[in-house]
């Protein structure tokens, strides 16, 4: 009996050493030890005369310009936080909490940033707004005085990110605000008070956790912002250490310490915040409501000036939103030719950004003209836009499935020790990417297994060749590690342990149990979760620049290069058309994934039940058309 129970025990304890002993490795390889490498590197610079200099990067940030990195950077998050909080405040209280006409609509338009965003929403910004854009072509026309370089730096990084960072709000303010008891606001209205004071003095104390959590998510997007800065030209710091990143000590003085030195003070801000941020929630900030709750009822705007300005003021932003949705999906199906003058020729639509390819025909420096056969390509005629999306694709699908799977797994360990301590270190051992930037953690990456001297990865150089994907993908399942383990854990919560003291008794082992009664339970987060990170890396820029390489060109290095060099020398033509088609096409995707995260996913069985047999009677009519029809063709 003894012999029996103790061959049933050897599998589950040779699979708890064995994932203990990858959790280990996880977290002290690809978490502590590049990272401390990282900060070590600040203090073991040399001089010119080859001595170790602990504070020569710390005089040079001081003598420098890197303070201005620095600089920008917070005034850059401390701007984003005022005005992402008024513009996404004010889009949620205008399409959930006032009756406006077209709320519908309106939602709609200003969900635009949840299908694009990054690269190729600042594309879609600049070929509005660069100095050739259409909306500059036309404000320069209409005012002589207008620079046509107006929207750049500083100025034109807030207006991009402002309306891209919305998004957050639109998620999850919008749920905090539907879920407010309408029995205290109709207290408060019956008590005399008017719309606005009902809004500031009993809606917004309810939303203040979810107002604090957003303030610090925006403050560090716009600390560690990427894409914009760079394709504005506005000098931040995660440009800046990319930039670093890939120079050398011939270019400039210690680089990688330099780079190392910003991502670290990054990486300082980041921790204060998320501590901040855990303090307050400890705090424990509740509203008391009644006991029967209702469902919150949108509220008429009654003085006639206030209405017409709230109304006006929705649409301005909703044309905001839409101008550059609807003006790539325009230019995406127009010739070359419109697309480079920037004028829409409604009697000529065309495929060719998508599909197909077409000849080229320029005029030579000798006044010649020459034909560049097939020159003018599609996204998925180009070999550059397809080779992106397949590494892409390949990338973001196994990371976001590594992410998934080593959850999924830490979480049914976490629950079966939640009171123990070694449960807790591991969730804390998986959260720790959340104390750094991602750019910190790429880098570390980069510089510390770019050499064949680390020997827990066989003193193999992943950053060399082919390798970098591989960096590439352990770098995506890192940094999505903290993100997956807070929406799987909650899904775990719905387990009912009634379920798993059946399967036990039933002789059922604790990996039987797993697979047949927890996992069907979860999987529909587990599948959710997968569908949220491949969104987020499929079109993830600012992971991809750092591992910059022949290897690891991802779909978004591709757009963002792709008008470097559009028609030089009779090559590249066509890549503003291809711009516009690849934002088109990332629109689709992420649309897609949405609709089946918050669309299909979000319901529960009952409202499934409901459109199958919805489906089932809809199926039945058409066979009954069918068969009457062939029956009168009889």
């Amino acid at each position: 009996m003894n012999q029996a129970k103790g061959k049933r025990l050897r599998p589950e304890l040779l699979i708890k050493v064995v994932g203990a002993l990858f959790f280990i490795y996880l977290f002290f390889g690809w978490m502590l030890i590049p990272c401390w490498n990282t900060l070590t590197s600040i203090f073991t610079t040399t001089n010119a005369a080859g001595e170790t200099d602990p504070w020569a990067v710390i005089r040079f940030f001081f003598a420098g310009n890197m303070a201005k990195y620095v600089w920008n950077s917070l005034k850059l998050a401390v701007c984003l936080v005022i005005t992402v909080n008024v513009v996404g405040i004010s889009i949620v209280v205008l399409t959930e909490y006032f009756d406006i006409r077209g709320a519908r609509i309106l939602r709609l338009g200003y969900m635009t940033t949840l299908i694009y965003s990054g690269v190729a929403l600042v594309t879609g910004y600049l070929f509005l707004y660069d100095s050739d854009g259409i909306l500059t072509n036309l404000l320069v026309n209409a005012f002589p005085g207008l620079s046509p370089n107006w929207f750049s730096g500083f100025k034109a990084v807030l207006f991009t990110m402002t309306f891209a960072c919305t998004s957050n709000h639109i998620l999850f303010l919008r749920n905090a605000i539907r879920s407010i008891d309408y029995n205290t606001v109709e207290a408060a209205r019956n008590m005399g008070a008017k719309p606005f004071s009902v809004l500031m003095k009993v809606v917004f104390p309810t939303l203040l956790p979810t107002l604090f959590s957003l303030t610090i998510m925006t403050f560090i997007t716009g600390l560690c912002a990427m894409s914009a800065p760079q394709l504005l030209g506005y000098d931040s710091i995660n440009p800046e250490i990319v930039r670093l990143a890939g120079s050398s000590t011939a270019d400039e003085s210690f680089p990688q310490a330099r780079a190392a030195l910003l991502s670290i003070i990054l990486a300082t801000f980041t921790i204060i915040l998320l501590t901040i941020l855990s303090s307050y929630e400890r705090k424990g900030h509740y509203l008391s409501v009644s006991k029967t709750k209702t469902k919150l009822q949108k509220q008429k705007i009654t003085n006639p000036v206030a209405n017409v300005i709230a109304h006006i003021y929705a649409y301005a932003l909703f044309i905001i939103y839409m101008v550059p949705v609807v003006m790539i999906l325009i230019f995406s199906f127009q010739t070359y030719s419109a697309i480079r003058m920037k004028k829409i020729d409604l009697s000529n639509w065309t495929l060719v950004n998508f599909f197909g390819t077409e000849d080229y025909q320029y005029l030579t420096s000798r006044g010649t003209y020459k034909t560049r056969t097939n020159s003018i390509s599609g996204v998925f005629s180009n070999e550059a836009t397809i080779a992106g999306i397949k590494t892409s694709f390949l990338l973001s699908a196994i990371a976001a499935l590594l992410a998934c799977v080593i959850v999924v797994v830490a979480c049914n360990y976490i629950f079966k020790n939640r009171n123990k301590k070694r449960g807790m270190v591991l969730e804390y051992s998986l959260l720790f990417p959340w104390l750094l930037p991602t750019i910190l953690i790429c880098y570390s990456y980069r510089i510390f297994f770019n050499s064949t001297s680390v020997w827990y990865v066989g003193n193999t150089n992943l950053y060399y060749a082919e390798n970098v994907r591989i960096l590439i993908i352990l770098a995506y399942t890192v940094t999505k590690l903290p993100f997956s383990l807070r929406m799987i854990k909650a899904a775990f919560y719905a387990i009912d342990e009634e379920l798993e003291d059946a399967a036990r008794n039933l002789g059922a082992s604790g990996l039987t149990t797993f697979l047949r009664v927890k996992l069907p339970i979860i999987l529909p987060s587990v599948l959710a979760v997968f569908a949220l990170n491949f969104n987020a890396l499929f079109t993830e820029y600012e992971m991809s620049a750092t591992f910059s390489s022949t290897y690891g060109t991802t779909y978004s290095m591709v757009i963002q290069s792709m008008c470097q060099d559009e028609g030089l020398f009779g090559y590249n033509v066509n890549a503003s058309g291809r711009r516009c088609a690849s934002t088109v096409f990332i629109m689709i995707v992420s649309g897609v994934i949405l609709f089946l995260v918050y669309g299909v996913g979000g319901q529960d069985l009952s409202e499934r039940l409901a459109l199958k047999e919805k489906r089932q009677k809809w199926i039945e009519r058409i066979k009954k058309k069918v068969h009457k029809t062939s029956e009168n063709a009889a």
